[in-house]
């Protein structure tokens, strides 16, 4: 009996390491902390450099100028030679004398100094810095996504040649690194090192993870529930961290959601350790197609554009949408994140439910209908007066968001399978690049836009374009198979047009030591 109980452990980590819903609980953790680290510091940072930046710069003039106050003489003038007008100015008054001949009129008025006047249509003073820090702060979000951008193409073409496991668990040491560096950085120089960090981090992770379902899940219906599961941990983490961010950072401090994701990461990576065996090189038994061949595919391209451009929307938002609250709705930092929350919500929904439904409808036209909601939600987003005007547009965004990424993850997939070697490391690679497109100039685009022209009219120009490249997702409909893939599918399934082979025969996950052999004493 204690010799059961002494197995009992090792038998079930057994049987996790060969479990595909054990992979996938793996995944969907990593994708969730990814992403609640993506936008903890959404509601944070804005405020952070402000307080830091421009209140902290300005303290010090304004405790002098109360100090100076009191001694002052209690009253002091000034004659205009334009209009001969002698302007009194006391602490509490302005008394406004004009001289006509020798007729004399006065008139007071409460004081109006620089000190005590709110800015013009305006919450919060240092308009001026605002619209600098919308620049600043947009290139600050950009930067992990063009560490990705970077990252990306080497991590596709080694995760054939080394395994999907090494990758995973490297991208969880860098993203506890990232992690404990945003807690502790307090200028803007070690908050963009830390976020660019954290796209290094994140492309070893979502590529990998991405990969590995897809090898996982060989049919198209389990994998696009898997995929939709997958997508809701990013969903879920999305949903959290910008409301867990701004309630933290309101009633705890900077430091607290950062340490407390931190701990997460650490739970991660043991999971990681006890299912993955990352320290096993698993190759691909198959040479995968190269990224520049897929680059010319160009069903490959209209599916990645979708990517790109409905989470382009999203992504101009975070910098720009907590700041134009600052000024026009006089939002606290709760608000800021709590605003997000809708688009959270409704996404974490999209994703589980088109997961499904999608494979039935047309994964094509529900990525057409989702590219055409997104662009009418950000042309509604202006027209919110305060912070529940924005739970309708958020909502919507974020739902047919969901509806996008649910659908087009799973045709990259497909797409590789018809016309492709199926080895997935590089076309999930190029789907993360689309995503990261998006994130990487929807932020550094957008706040420049904003200080050129305003809010409202960055909204108007991605609303359009979503609209505008919706009908492309049409020619995913039917997509053409290669000619020796067609030979493929008419011998190992002709009467299943969803069905697809893989070049070899199909072998079970290698997560064990033992896998390997049982596939070749099967041959």
């Amino acid at each position: 009996m204690p010799r059961t109980v002494e197995c009992a452990p090792w038998r079930w980590l057994k049987e996790g390491r060969e479990s595909r819903k054990l992979v996938l609980v793996v995944v969907f953790v990593a994708l969730l902390l990814d992403n609640m680290l993506l936008t903890v510091v959404v509601p944070i940072i804005p405020t952070f450099l402000y307080a830091t930046e421009y209140e902290g710069a300005n303290s010090s003039a304004s405790q002098n100028w109360i100090v100076a106050a009191p001694a002052a003489p209690p009253f002091s003038s000034m004659f205009s030679y334009f209009d001969n007008t002698t302007v009194t100015v006391s602490d509490y008054m302005v008394v406004n004398t004009t001289v006509w001949g020798n007729r004399t009129e006065s008139s007071s008025l409460p004081q109006l100094t620089g000190a005590s006047l709110p800015p013009k249509n305006s919450c919060v003073d240092g308009e001026a810095f605002l619209m600098e820090e919308n620049v600043r702060v947009g290139l600050l979000f950009a930067s992990k996504a063009l560490m990705q951008l970077i990252i990306n193409p080497f991590v596709g073409p080694l995760t054939n040649r080394i395994g999907y496991h090494i990758p995973m668990f490297a991208g969880f040491i860098i993203m506890f690194l990232s992690t404990v560096m945003f807690a502790f950085s307090g200028t803007y120089t070690l908050l963009l090192v830390a976020r660019a960090l954290q796209g290094i981090g994140s492309s070893f992770s979502s590529v990998a993870g991405l990969g590995m379902l897809a090898s996982v899940y060989t049919d198209d219906y389990e994998r696009g529930n898997a995929m939709g599961v997958a997508l809701g941990g990013l969903a879920l983490g999305v949903l959290v961290g910008a409301p867990f961010g701004s309630v933290m950072y309101e009633f705890v401090g900077k430091s607290a959601p950062f340490l407390i994701l931190a701990f997460l990461a650490l739970l991660d990576g043991a999971l990681q350790l006890c299912i993955l065996q990352p320290s096993k090189i698993s190759p691909e038994s198959t040479k995968g197609t190269p990224v520049f061949t897929l680059l010319r595919d160009p069903y490959i391209l209209v599916a990645a554009g979708a990517l790109c451009f409905a989470n382009m929307g999203v992504a101009m938002l975070e910098p720009t949408l907590p700041i134009w609250m600052m000024q026009t709705m006089c939002s606290s930092k709760w608000q800021l994140g709590m605003a997000f929350l809708p688009a959270s919500i409704s996404y974490l929904i999209g994703t589980n439910l088109f997961g499904v439904l999608a494979h039935k409808m047309g994964r094509w036209l529900c990525s057409l209908i989702g590219m055409v909601v997104v662009g009418i939600s950000l042309l509604c987003v202006p027209l919110a007066q305060n912070i529940y005007g924005l739970i309708g547009p958020n909502g919507g965004l974020g739902f047919a968001i969901g509806m996008v990424d649910s659908s087009m993850m799973p045709i990259m997939g497909y797409l590789v399978d018809l016309r492709h070697t199926s080895v997935y490391g590089s076309v999930y690679a190029i789907a993360d690049v689309a995503f990261c497109m998006g994130f990487a100039i929807g932020p550094s685009t957008g706040g420049v836009i904003v200080r050129a022209i305003g809010f409202p009219w960055l909204m108007v120009i991605i609303g359009v374009t979503n609209i505008a490249y919706a009908p492309l997702c049409w020619y995913l409909r039917s997509p053409p198979a290669k000619e020796e893939k067609i030979a493929i599918l008419n011998q190992e399934c002709p009467m299943q047009t969803k069905c697809y082979a893989t070049q070899k025969p199909l072998r079970e996950f290698p997560l064990t030591d033992g896998s390997d052999e049982e596939a070749e004493s099967e041959e």
